[in-house]
């Protein structure tokens, strides 16, 4: 068996774009994990934000003429001008802090993606542990020859130049001699 494949048959540049494949596919399925949490946190925050606009809306401007009418009408109760202003005021600050509190009681719910994060822990996790496997060698023999030995073998059998060129290059690396002609592919 040549240094090239692996014990399925597949070549190392099979085996490389299956790699390069997979990351991918985990990369975009954490992406899109991010996405659903926060989508579901950012309509939490949009809601509690219009409830602070209509509380601010309240606070602010309350409505003139519904005070105006309303001072008017519990004033014809027989209460007089000043506390019938100050009565309608006080109801309006109540709505507004009610308002409010329905505004924190929202905004305490948005959280982290936790999911998420977890989940990009554990994939760093797993991908520091990853580490590559070299192909044992006989006893006696040396890299060099035994890239000599299977570069005679992988071109008898038609094994494309990319795959030599990375095999040879993963030798080269395990000896210590890198030339710029391992590095092309």
């Amino acid at each position: 068996m040549s240094a090239a494949h692996d014990d399925d048959g597949r070549s190392l540049g099979q085996l490389f774009a299956s790699a390069t494949a997979d990351v991918s596919a985990l990369v975009h399925d954490e992406i899109a994990l991010v996405k659903v949490e926060l989508r579901q946190d950012v309509k939490r925050a949009l809601f509690g934000s219009g409830a602070i606009v209509g509380a601010l809306a309240l606070a602010l401007f309350a409505v003139p003429m519904f005070s105006m009418a309303a001072a008017y009408g519990i004033h014809a109760l027989g209460i007089t001008l000043g506390w019938s202003f100050l009565i309608v005021a006080g109801a309006y600050v109540l709505i507004a802090a009610l308002l409010g509190l329905l505004a924190i009681g929202r905004f305490k719910k948005v959280k982290k993606p936790e999911r998420s994060i977890e989940s990009a822990k554990q994939t760093a996790a797993v991908m520091k542990k990853a580490k590559p496997h070299p192909r044992e060698l006989e006893p006696g023999t040396s890299l060099e020859k035994a890239a000599a030995r299977s570069t005679s073998k992988d071109t008898s059998k038609g094994t494309s130049k990319e795959a030599v060129a990375v095999r040879d290059s993963a030798v080269g690396s395990a000896t210590g001699s890198t030339k710029a002609s391992d590095l092309k592919m």
